[in-house]
């Protein structure tokens, strides 16, 4: 099985980082969840995101996230695919450096790069994403369209694979966004 890299900060999507979290473990891979500036065993704190009928979706506080490794610790090379979830966390992550380099690594090493909802945003920083079908949260569409990415606006229990990456609007994609990323591995 595979060992992926989960991409954290606070303020996550609760369903987002959970979900993946404990499916591909249940899948049999191996899931180390980081976070810059913290430990293992360290927590990220997270929001729920949920469609109310309200103009853009509603935020709630969610659960404690505790991660398993420690950011600063890892070895790229040890992993076999990314995963990125969405809420809050890419919009401030993707102005650290160190994230970028990780994603770019995972892009130019040809790994599957797995993407919810606002988790386009890491991508669009990072790399260029022309020639590339992405998914995201419709409200990230301008951001992969700057990057050079075609946005695929699919409904929100979709994914999309394009490439290595799988893409998906938001956690309502759980299921056919995991499928498609273990097809990868």
């Amino acid at each position: 099985m595979a060992r992926l890299l989960l991409l954290a900060g606070d303020f996550v999507e609760d369903y987002e980082i959970m979900v993946p979290f404990q499916a591909l473990q249940a899948m049999g891979h191996r899931v180390d969840a980081v976070c810059p500036d913290k430990k293992e065993g360290d927590k990220v704190k997270t929001a729920i995101h949920d469609f109310e009928g309200d103009q853009t979706y509603t935020e709630k506080a969610g659960h404690l996230f505790a991660l398993n490794e420690t950011f600063a610790d890892i070895t790229l090379a040890d992993y076999d695919a990314l995963v990125i979830p969405g809420g809050r966390a890419p919009e401030y992550l993707r102005l650290d450096e160190r994230v970028l380099e990780v994603v770019r690594h995972f892009v130019d090493s040809e790994k599957p790069v797995a993407a919810v909802c606002h988790g386009a945003q890491l991508l669009a920083a990072a790399v260029s994403l022309s020639g590339h079908r992405i998914s995201a949260y419709p409200a990230c569409a301008p951001e992969v369209r700057l990057a050079g990415g075609e946005f695929v606006d699919i409904e929100v229990t979709d994914a999309i694979t394009c490439g290595k990456f799988v893409t998906a609007p938001a956690w309502p994609a759980h299921p056919e966004w995991l499928r498609q990323l273990n097809e990868l591995l």
